[in-house]
């Protein structure tokens, strides 16, 4: 009995000798690479803008930013229910309709505010302050507080594009 005792003790203390040898061990195995660590380039992300009205383009029409956005064509049905986005990637709204003015310009009918659906209101958004992403609109020219300020959308004499048609969008991206 006395025997199992010390054996017991002896597998211990060789235990506990075997794990402080290992970690001295890494310990100073470890020294070399934070040191090459150290000496290495640093390397970041990169941060790229969003494709939205950079400072250079303020003063360039909206129809020669979407130009130089690659506009592509999409099937209008494909755009009822998109989420638009603001810069936050915070949905905005969600497209409605489409539909042409009078003077022919197409707009989207997008429902913002309210709550859970409720307290909604439509404000008509032109095609080119947006750009495609997948399946989202990013809204790149149009930032949420003019979306506050823009006034209640009224089907007066602006025609309903079908959902069959084509129209072109802007290319976006994060």
């Amino acid at each position: 009995m006395f025997l199992n005792g010390t054996m017991a003790q002896m597998k211990i203390s060789l235990v506990a000798i075997v794990l402080a040898t290992g970690l001295l061990v890494a310990k100073h195995a470890m020294s070399p690479l934070v040191a090459a660590a150290a000496t290495l380039p640093m390397l970041a992300q990169a941060m790229i803008a969003p494709t939205g009205m950079g400072e250079r383009d303020k003063d360039m029409a909206a129809v020669e930013r979407m130009r130089r956005r690659f506009p592509q064509p999409v099937r209008v049905g494909d755009l009822i229910g998109l989420p638009v986005l603001d810069d936050n990637s915070r949905t905005v709204g969600h497209v409605r309709e489409v539909v042409r003015t009078n003077a022919g310009k197409i707009e989207l009918i997008v429902s913002y505010g309210g709550l859970l659906g409720w307290g909604t209101r439509q404000v008509a958004v032109a095609i080119e302050v947006v750009g495609i992403m997948g399946r989202e609109l990013a809204s790149l020219d149009m930032p949420r507080n003019e979306y506050v300020a823009a006034p209640t959308w009224r089907n007066g004499d602006a025609d309903v594009i079908g959902e069959n048609e084509t129209i072109r969008v802007a290319l976006a991206r994060r």
